[in-house]
């Protein structure tokens, strides 16, 4: 009879944690099941970068990683990857107004890759290539380039003729961050520095909007700047800058030298380097940190009198 008693107190015991359990392991599954959010939603001094074609606004740092992947080889020496984040940073922030305005995902602005995006890009290699570049991209949060105390308009490009270009002489405004250096070794680490376009000479025509014969090709005078890049192209009744050039015919660069066959009507051009020439090099970048320099380093060389300095948000403007 004890026995039984005993027995039976044991089953009301069990019956009871039975029933206390059956109301925690729902609690307990949820725990570990959901993922933690990076920034809370409600948090009202979390920046968010709005990318044009992206249906929901970015975390910050989430966003530079997509700038990273999409601007940069993944394959990049770990400082020029950080280089680049950094710079990526520094150019959303200025650019944005702190994530109050949009931002194309291309080169209008800086390429973005979402996480899509870099599965189809990386295939079997995406999570060994996301999981290098997520712990690079964090080593550098919140970090901005900033001359004086102020952020930068941190312009990158791919590849340079062996230097890069001024700000004034791009713009006609003079920046004093955004200076010309020099840039060596990137023929070693660039795949291509150099190209050539062969181009029939009814679409120079048509891109340029004018008339071209032989005579003119003959008078054609290329004026080039202290970086080598043509400042302006001067011919008979013809004038034009060098970045205008660049853009209606599609050259890589503005360091250019154009030839016309006369037989075949085919205007010949060459040209070198790749991108607007302005601010950091990003074969550049991984020239120098193959040779062992820092992202700071390298960032500071490139945007001549700069800092490196962690971005600070005012509590005060974004809690109104």
């Amino acid at each position: 009879m004890r026995g039984f008693i005993i027995q039976s107190n044991m089953d009301k015991l069990l019956a009871v944690l039975f029933i206390v359990l059956l109301f925690f392991i729902p609690i307990l599954m949820k725990t570990t099941v959901e993922p933690e959010k990076t920034v809370a939603m409600d948090d009202p001094c979390a920046i968010y970068i709005t990318v044009e074609g992206v249906d929901k606004p970015l975390p910050l740092e989430e966003y530079v990683i997509g700038v990273v992947a999409g601007e940069m080889p993944i394959d990049f020496h770990d400082e020029a990857l950080r280089a680049q984040a950094i710079a990526a940073r520094t150019y959303v922030l200025r650019t944005t107004d702190g994530g109050k305005k949009p931002i194309a995902a291309t080169v209008s602005a800086q390429v973005h890759k979402t996480v899509q995006e870099r599965k189809e890009r990386w295939g079997k290699k995406f999570k060994q290539n996301e999981k290098k570049l997520r712990e690079i991209v964090a080593t550098t949060e919140g970090d901005t380039i900033v001359y004086g105390n102020e952020m930068i308009t941190a312009m990158f490009f791919s590849t340079s003729n062996g230097k890069t270009e001024t700000a004034q002489n791009y713009s006609g405004n003079p920046i004093p961050y955004l200076q010309s250096v020099e840039s060596p070794g990137e023929d070693l680490v660039a795949a291509e520095v150099e190209r050539r376009i062969d181009l029939p000479i009814a679409l120079w025509n048509e891109a340029l909007g004018s008339e071209w014969k032989a005579d003119r090709f003959k008078s054609l005078k290329l004026v080039r700047n202290q970086t080598g890049r043509v400042q302006k192209a001067v011919s008979t009744d013809f004038e034009m800058s060098g970045r205008e050039m660049r853009e209606a015919l599609g050259l890589a660069s503005t360091d250019f030298d154009i030839a016309y066959d006369v037989t075949n009507e085919i205007v010949l051009i060459t040209t070198k380097g790749y991108g607007h020439g302005v601010g950091m090099s990003q074969y550049g970048a991984e020239a120098f940190a193959q040779k062992g320099w820092t992202a700071e380093n390298i960032l500071t060389y490139y945007y001549s009198g700069t800092t490196i300095k962690k971005f600070e948000i005012d509590e005060s403007e974004c809690l109104k």
